[in-house]
């Protein structure tokens, strides 16, 4: 039986219109840690409430390098008074917001290359958070593309788009499916906590999608899937306790752990050296000298880590094009980052290239898809 070969056909984006800068955050903070310490000076003076700080885009773009942010709802974000995204609440008779983007994104990928939706066998909505339990997200999705097949929800955190790229071609290797499509809709500033100091700056919104197909119907132009691999190794350091089990002790719904948190100064210190090392050896065992790749595309985080990552690589410090940056103008967009990297930074390879797409999170998770140039 004639092995099936999977390859990446095409990428898709969604970018919200909505931008939010530093400058423009660091108002909105400053102007919500002023309420906070005028509205709790007694408690403060007494010892019981913490007082704020105030923020800098200064402080922000070298602790991140992030400059600015998509978003999908920037005035209620800005409003000292309600510090995040606000819209209606949609019938179950109209389609969710997280869906509408994610739709938005795929047919971006196969508009690209002339594919009709109903060429495509399966959906996977990859993504950090969910908007709700069930009916999954991806059967949202399939229906409004009027896919038939089948169609189910991942979540791996930041690493959600790589794992679904593995469980794609997984899927196209055992002859189940020839066409799945990987929607990574991220909807990050619904689960950060804009009141935190650590933390508000670094989640925008996104849309992605990643269309993996049998390598005989896709187009001339595509990426050879070289290897994939995937890590797990558990760690509190990057958390969110929200969840349906929160109706269990009510007490504690809106505390700020029901959002995003995270130990920033543990989580590099300890996902740097496990993600290199992952790199590394994964091209090894491909028969890949990693110091030969021609470009990395990873996770859009911190471009710290991303430096550090790059250099344990490469054996050198990246530059630009050897290692492209979408952080500054996207932000964190957790399982998106990568994709929108790869998305962006792609065409100016050639046949033969060999390159990277590499995410990392929460988890921890880790994901490296090693992909080469054909056409």
């Amino acid at each position: 039986m004639k092995e099936i070969t999977p390859v990446i056909s095409a990428t898709g984006l969604y970018t919200p219109p909505e931008t939010i800068s530093n400058e423009e955050l660091v108002v909105s903070f400053n102007a919500y840690v002023e309420l906070h310490n005028s509205r709790n000076a007694a408690a403060i003076a007494a010892g019981e409430v913490q007082e704020l700080q105030p923020s800098s885009a200064e402080f922000i773009e070298k602790a991140s390098g992030i400059k600015s942010r998509h978003v999908l709802s920037k005035a209620s974000t800005l409003d000292p008074e309600c510090m995040g995204p606000r819209w209606p609440e949609r019938s179950n008779d109209e389609i969710s917001i997280m869906a509408e983007i994610g739709v938005k994104a795929a047919l971006d990928a196969l508009q690209s290359i002339g594919r009709d939706p109903k060429d495509v066998d399966a959906v996977l909505c990859a993504a950090s958070n969910m908007q709700r339990p069930y009916p999954a997200m991806a059967i949202e999705i399939q229906q409004a593309l009027g896919i038939e097949g089948f169609a189910f929800d991942m979540n791996v955190a930041c690493s959600s788009a790589t794992f679904g790229i593995q469980t794609a071609a997984d899927f196209i290797r055992a002859g189940n499916a020839r066409s799945v499509l990987v929607v990574s809709p991220e909807i990050c500033t619904g689960h950060n906590n804009m009141k935190n100091r650590d933390s508000h700056f670094i989640f925008g919104d996104v849309a992605t999608a990643v269309l993996v197909e049998a390598k005989d119907i896709a187009p001339a132009r595509h990426w050879e899937i070289v290897g994939t691999r995937l890590k797990t190794v558990f760690s509190n350091n990057i958390r969110n306790n929200f969840g349906f089990l929160n109706f269990a002790t009510p007490e504690t719904i809106g505390t700020p752990d029901k959002l995003f948190v995270q130990e920033g100064r543990k989580v590099f210190k300890e996902v740097v050296p496990m993600v290199a090392t992952m790199i590394v050896e994964h091209a090894g065992d491909l028969g890949i000298d990693p110091t030969s790749l021609r470009r990395l595309w990873l996770h859009q985080a911190n471009s710290g880590m991303n430096r550090l990552i790059s250099q344990r690589v490469l054996g050198h410090e990246a530059d630009e094009d050897e290692s492209p940056t979408v952080l500054d103008t996207y932000g964190n967009t957790s399982s998106a980052g990568s994709i929108i990297a790869f998305h962006l930074h792609n065409s100016d390879l050639t046949a033969g290239d060999t390159a990277l797409i590499c995410s990392f999170g929460a988890g921890y998770s880790a994901g490296t898809v090693f992909v080469r140039k054909v056409a």
